[in-house]
């Protein structure tokens, strides 16, 4: 049970009205343990799954702190996918709704002049990827030296896609003063010793879920070929209780030519993966949340940072390429308390 309530928080009264709109009721935990600290300023660093409510735990006291700051101060919030940046703008825009504050979400494969324009409106909050962040910086279209607060998200995510160099960079940008706060749902000993240098002296909370989603009943089906999977495929998402499918393949090509075979035989369908401009993949996903498409076919680009509500399936048409995405992958079903059920084809059954 939360120690706190979001009352007890004293959070700006405009940014108050904003929970009560969303029906927040109660913290989860990890809001419930790390507002406060990040209100009082310390560094804090949390280990947490996507789907813990870790963004408005670092979203809600930004934005307190900085409603009505004299100077210009900016946020800059860092995150490794296109997706997972629009997902935390989103939110940011609930619940500063009627402060003022603005932001601009720069990421890679969408217009840079529309992100020099909003730019030029000098947002509080600038939340991208680190590569287009990078870019931005090296045209001198982005400076960081008004950057009071860094937010690493999914940082372990963000090594496993190689981007640390970039983020070693993007530091030295910004000044030495600042409030850090780094979430990753592993720890290792390079993710601890990266921490080291730009943290101090965090305040460490750990939310993580165990391994396989305990809310995730998990099923193995045999499909010895594409043409037999394809036909498992059909066969299962035109059951009614197949209400939001999400279905993953390994490949940009496959997975874009298996949501085509979808829609030609009647089934609605989307696909998201890497080739896609960042338009095309909003378009898509924003299908998929509000019911005019029932499946979305995607990589692992979509297996991690996403929260898309009410998923009643996820299905591996092709088997991940580690235990880890696995999680990550049935991690979109069974969310929020309510049951979720992953498949998964294999060739054959493990002896």
């Amino acid at each position: 049970m939360p120690k706190h309530e979001f009352s007890d928080f004293r959070l700006h009264p405009t940014i108050q009205k904003n929970i009560i709109a969303r029906h927040y009721k109660l913290p989860m935990p990890i809001q419930d343990e790390i507002i406060q600290q990040i209100m009082r300023g310390r560094d804090v660093i949390g280990l947490a799954n996507t789907g813990t409510g870790k963004t408005a735990a670092f979203v809600l006291p930004l934005i307190h702190k900085l409603i009505g700051a004299k100077s210009q101060e900016r946020v800059l919030i860092l995150a490794p996918t296109r997706e997972l940046a629009q997902q935390i703008d989103d939110e940011f825009r609930v619940f500063a709704k009627g402060t003022g504050l603005r932001s601009v979400v720069c990421v890679g494969g969408t217009s840079m002049q529309k992100q020099r324009t909003a730019l030029a409106q000098k947002p509080q909050f600038i939340i991208g990827t680190p590569g287009r962040i990078l870019d931005l910086i090296g045209q001198r279209l982005l400076r960081l030296g008004e950057t009071r607060s860094l937010v690493l998200d999914e940082f372990d995510r963000m090594l496993d896609m190689g981007f640390i160099k970039d983020i070693e960079r993007i530091l030295g940008h910004l000044p030495q003063k600042r409030q850090s706060l780094c979430f990753s749902a592993t720890m290792s000993g390079d993710i601890e010793h990266i921490l080291e240098k730009h943290l101090d002296n965090p305040f460490v909370v750990s939310v993580v879920k165990s391994e396989t989603a305990e809310n995730v009943e998990q099923e193995v089906m045999v499909a010895r070929s594409k043409e037999e999977k394809l036909r498992l495929l059909s066969s299962l998402l035109v059951q009614d209780h197949f209400k939001r499918v999400l279905v993953f393949g390994r490949t940009k090509w496959g997975v874009q030519k298996l949501a085509k075979n979808l829609t030609q035989s009647g089934i609605r369908a989307e696909a998201i993966h890497g080739n896609k401009t960042q338009p095309q993949r909003q378009r898509a996903l924003d299908a998929f949340k509000n019911g005019a498409v029932d499946v979305l076919v995607a990589t692992d680009v979509a297996a991690r940072g996403l929260d898309i509500p009410d998923v009643s399936h996820v299905i591996n048409f092709d088997e991940p390429a580690a235990f880890e995405d696995y999680i990550h992958r049935i991690g979109r079903t069974g969310r929020a308390g309510k049951r979720g059920h992953a498949i998964t084809f294999v060739e054959r059954l493990p002896k």
